[in-house]
């Protein structure tokens, strides 16, 4: 109730819609909000002992507070830690101090495939390499699950957790997953929705939402590895992606390929620049543009290019109910109505 208080609130308050101009649907909740999240990256620091710990930070922060056990994440996140908090205290190896830009493991960063049950470790390192890389292999591998460990380079003095540098040490460079029917393959820059369950739900009303007949070409702005792509090309004529992390790109393609897609095409660029020009070259129709942004939403200039593409329809998947509110009003004053309107809670 409070979620759908506030989105309802923002779209009266920053959009200036009506209450009566807002056809919420009954928003699609969680039967089960615990350990849903197939991710956790966990800093790394020094307990008051002087030993390594992780956890999370506390609120405006930087400074850990130990966690054994998250309930929202998977029970495989506790003995990965557990695993490698010991592999750091016996081999004495330092975690990052970001005071002094001194120490080795800044972050740990764990995924799962819920369906595939394949596990996915990467270790964040303040360095170029791994000493005594061999004993931390010998003791994730023993985990059932594992199928990739791997390594990220970060040098930068920021508070960006991953490096663009991945080096795989054991097993996979990439663990796999579905949603629905469509398989997925994610390395560990991948952007993938955290929460599997809810995520088929938001995307079956994605395409619910677009009402595909067969022939209609679609663009996915914002597409991350294609997983919207690719749920769209089952009903599309065509489908168009865009994002602007070439490995993000590389990742979608694959993912096509695995899926024997082949109405589908994936583009490099930040969707504000390349649409407007793709636009400008070809002039070809939009029936359908599915955007996806993150929490800044939607540039203004790609705003005004899908006005000026005027494609049938337009579905927004907004993470921010203040953008979305804002975009909405945007378009709204030059044409488009909004007819269908729904919340699905990805956070328990």
């Amino acid at each position: 109730e409070y979620k759908e208080r506030k989105i309802r609130n923002s779209l009266i308050h920053i959009g200036g819609f009506e209450a009566d101009q807002i056809p919420m649907e009954e928003m699609i909740g969680m039967q089960n909000p615990y350990q849903y999240r197939n991710k956790a990256q966990f800093p790394v620091g020094y307990d008051k002992n002087g030993n390594p710990t992780a956890g999370f930070y506390a609120a405006r922060t930087h400074s850990i507070i130990p966690v054994d056990n998250c309930c929202l994440g998977v029970p495989q996140n506790q003995e990965v830690m557990e695993r490698v908090l010991m592999w750091m205290k016996k081999y004495k190896i330092r975690p990052y101090d970001e005071k002094n830009w001194t120490g080795l493991i800044r972050h740990v960063l764990i995924r799962y495939g819920f369906q595939s049950k394949q596990l996915m470790v990467c270790l964040v390192i303040h360095g170029k390499s791994l000493p005594e890389s061999e004993k931390l292999i010998q003791m994730l591998s023993e985990i059932k699950e594992m199928t990739s460990i791997s390594i990220s380079i970060n040098m930068q003095h920021n508070n960006v957790i991953m490096g663009d540098t991945v080096k795989t040490l054991w097993g996979m460079e990439y663990i796999e997953d579905t949603i629905g029917d469509i398989k997925f393959r994610i390395s560990p820059l991948s952007f993938y929705q955290v929460n599997p369950l809810q995520t088929e739900k938001l995307y079956e009303k994605v395409l619910e939402y677009g009402d595909l007949k067969g022939n209609e070409n679609v663009w996915d702005l914002y597409c991350g590895i294609g997983t919207i792509s690719l749920f769209l090309s089952k009903k599309a004529g065509k489908v168009y992606g865009v994002e602007v992390i070439p490995q993000a790109i590389k990742d979608a393609k694959k993912n096509a390929i695995i899926n024997d897609v082949h109405n589908a095409e994936f583009f490099v660029g930040k969707a504000e620049e390349f649409l407007p020009e793709y636009n400008k070259k070809y002039g070809e129709k939009a029936d359908i543009i599915v955007v996806d942004p993150p929490r800044k939403g939607c540039q203004k200039e790609l705003l005004e290019t899908i006005v000026h593409m005027k494609p049938d329809r337009l579905v927004y998947v907004s993470c921010d109910s203040s953008t979305l509110a804002r975009d909405l009003r945007f378009l709204c004053d030059r044409g488009f109505e909004l007819k269908r309107w729904v919340c699905v809670d990805m956070f328990g």
